[in-house]
């Protein structure tokens, strides 16, 4: 991207400006409103973003597959509007105006999404519309200033304090990391332990992240007077792209053959001068390479969807008191490239070159592809053990079963089209819900029940696809059956599900935690409701005039709970499971973080790096730009799978890691065949062409300490 300071332009007048400095340094004051905006924005952003993918599953109540599609869409278009942003800053506006253009749209689009999440704000096709809104302003806003900040940034130092700016792009780095660790820890506490309109607080989740993108527009707006400017010099992209275009129409509308054309983009020379052509050469060459590398960022980027979805059905509870957020496990991976980039640099690389193993840039990106893949296997590891937990629904034409023998003794039951044929036990928690054939969307079915020697029938209505409950009790008659509808699917919320069955003769209202039960008597069965996961030890129930208290003790993560009412003060109930409590600990994610943490570090820096070393210092920016597009892409991958595969997820988890295994053996022979040129060659090839030699130095220290603050940090939260 083309880069003129204001303090060149300067020169040319015959001065040269000298911005205020911080007190005793060379570091210009304008910086810290720089780095202090750069924070409040990645806090922003990742702040918001952390919490989207729960959002859509539990305010909108999307199924997980459109979640996911519509989170890597999202994704997707946030790494495909920077080239926009380039372009409107290099070719219109400058940098400055568009970041302060771009940042409106951003903070209209973070009001919008939080006004979307207020229930009492229009119905539900509203909020969707308001979400949908609102996401592609933020978009727009994150994606449209992502090129030029950094840049504008380094735009602020003179020349002669080259060192200064490398360390401050250092800082800046950190102030992005810094936003991003914060605000995946305090958004979700701020969604999910404050609560407004009868629910987790989304509203809240996404109006913090909107002040803080208010703060950072302020904050940068402050320190206007402070800054030098670059006015817009038109842009490379642009250049490169009519370039392409001109080879390829010359090449067609051609019919001969011009030995002296020995690459289709000499066509273009006519126009071109050679040396840019010669150098976009280098940059298709690198370009090309990039084209297996999408399949890297479609299993990364799944951190804050798949892998999140995943932890909302594991047991989150470290101890007795501290209990970790699904959402907030993304937290790990922004922790851990801080700790991993200077292993990897001062101890995993010198100890590889000791073994005598030359460890390229490619090769170095073709083995994190490899520990992406070892990630997305531990993920299917974790995920296989995580469903074992988890009932699935009954397909069409089946419905779900189980039997509650609350007889004195046992009985033995015949359901034709069932395996339950054999004894039910008196007060057994039953064993896994059976499928019941109907033949069709319902069915009236006869229950053959022998207790005591003596047969006793009883005829249910059942429907498909559901689930079931069927409640064998004595009666005055001697046997009598009830059928309950069952919930199976785990919250969402990481709550537990509980219902009362009460055999007393007086209705009971109970209070567990927050919330209120009633059961009606002989035999009333409460409605389910979600709550609280934790121990309750000394739960008050009120029937009639009498005032008891039960113990129900731990009420886990995801299960489902039914507690027998019995007669008289009995102080701990009979509680049935029915469905399983999440018994996966999250720390069984820790390691598919890790083993992605580390290719990371392998496969994005090194990338940049190499992307870095192999490009004219005029073309930096086009690669830049490429490299934006593949994450784009990824995400693409990412939302046709979660909507067109249909898979299971740990089978969905499997072709991931099936599938860069493949691109990364396709990456490796690639790489095996390419030539590593060096760019600083091109002066001695073309001496005639040479740019201004001050304008060229001053071009490639901008550029170089840009893309110095992608090989230091973590690039995707750029």
């Amino acid at each position: 991207m083309g880069k003129i300071k204001e303090h060149e332009m300067d020169i040319y007048d015959g001065k040269k400006s000298k911005s205020p400095k911080l007190c005793g340094t060379n570091y210009p004051i304008s910086i810290s409103f720089i780095v202090v905006n750069e924070f409040c924005e990645r806090f922003s952003y990742y702040g918001m973003k952390a919490v989207l993918t729960l959002y859509f599953m539990n305010y909108l109540h999307w199924d997980q597959n459109l979640s996911t599609a519509v989170y890597h869409a999202f994704s997707s278009l946030c790494y495909f509007t920077p080239v926009l942003g380039a372009l409107i800053a290099d070719s219109w506006l400058g940098k400055f105006k568009t970041i302060i253009y771009l940042s409106v749209v951003y903070v209209l689009g973070h009001v919008i999404k939080s006004v979307g999440a207020i229930p009492s704000v229009g119905d539900s096709n509203i909020h969707i519309a308001l979400s949908m809104l609102g996401l592609i302003f933020i978009a727009f806003g994150t994606g449209g200033i992502k090129p030029c900040v950094a840049a504008f940034g380094g735009d602020q130092f003179d020349e002669e304090h080259a060192n200064e700016r490398t360390k401050f792009f250092s800082i800046f780095y950190m102030s992005i990391n810094a936003g991003s660790v914060l605000s995946t820890i305090i958004t979700p506490i701020l969604r999910g332990d404050v609560q407004c309109f009868g629910g987790d607080c989304y509203a809240l989740a996404f109006g913090v992240p909107a002040i803080l993108m208010v703060i950072a527009l302020v904050v940068f707006i402050s320190g206007s007077g402070l800054y030098k400017k670059s006015p817009p010099e038109g842009n490379v992209l642009a250049d490169v792209c009519k370039c392409i275009g001109l080879a390829i129409k010359n090449r067609w509308n051609s019919s001969k053959f011009d030995p002296k054309r020995k690459h289709w983009l000499d066509w273009a020379d006519e126009k071109y001068p050679r040396r840019l052509i010669h150098e976009i050469k280098m940059v298709l060459r690198v370009l090309v390479l990039y084209i297996p590398l999408p399949m890297f960022w479609a299993l990364f980027d799944q951190q804050g969807s798949r892998w999140t979805l995943q932890a909302t059905r594991m047991n989150m509870a470290f101890g007795s008191t501290f209990v970790l957020k699904p959402d907030q496990m993304q937290m790990l991976n922004a922790l851990m490239i801080l700790l991993f980039v200077p292993i990897f640099d001062m101890v995993v690389y010198p100890l590889v070159g000791k073994c005598r193993i030359n460890l390229t840039p490619l090769k170095k990106m073709a083995a994190g592809m490899i520990f992406a893949a070892l990630a997305f296997g531990a993920a299917t590891l974790v995920e296989v053990n995580v469903t074992k937990t988890v009932v699935e629904p009954a397909p069409a034409g089946q419905c779900l079963l189980q039997v509650y023998n609350l007889a004195e003794s046992d009985i033995k039951l015949e359901i034709p089209g069932t395996l339950i044929s054999e004894p039910t036990k008196s007060y057994e928690d039953p064993p896994l819900y059976k499928l019941l054939q109907l033949g069709g969307p319902s069915k009236n079915i006869t229950t053959v029940v022998t207790y005591n020697g003596t047969t006793y029938q009883c005829v249910e209505s059942f429907t498909e696809k559901k689930a079931y409950s069927l409640i064998v009790h004595s009666s005055v008659t001697g046997i009598a059956c009830q059928l309950a509808s069952d919930n199976i699917i785990k919250s969402k919320n990481m709550e537990a599900y509980l219902r009362f069955i009460n055999r007393r003769s007086e209705a009971v209202n109970i209070t567990v935690g927050a919330v209120d039960f009633y059961v009606a008597a002989d035999y009333g069965i409460s409605q389910t409701k979600g709550v609280e996961r934790k121990e309750y030890t000394n739960v008050r129930c009120r029937s009639g005039s009498q005032e008891f208290f039960i113990n129900l003790g731990l009420l886990d993560f995801g299960a489902s709970y039914t507690v027998i009412l019995e007669e008289g003060t009995v102080d701990i109930p009979q509680k049935m499971e029915d469905v399983k409590a999440n018994n996966i600990h999250i720390a069984w994610q820790i390691p598919q973080y890790v083993l992605l943490t580390a290719g990371e570090v392998m496969f994005s820096i090194t990338g940049l790096e190499f992307s870095y070393s192999q490009a004219p210092a005029s073309m930096k920016s086009v690669l830049q730009a490429g490299w934006l597009l593949t994450v784009a892409f990824g995400n693409v991958i990412v939302l046709i799978v979660a909507e067109g595969a249909g898979l299971d997820q740990w089978m969905e988890f499997l072709l991931f890691a099936g599938l860069l295994v493949a691109v990364s053996i396709l990456f490796s022979i690639m790489a095996y065949f390419y030539t590593y040129v060096d760019p600083e060659e091109l002066d001695k090839l073309f001496p005639d062409t040479k740019v201004n030699e001050d304008q060229d130095d001053l071009k490639k220290h901008q550029m170089g300490d840009y893309m110095n603050l992608n090989l230091t940090g973590k690039s995707t939260k750029m």
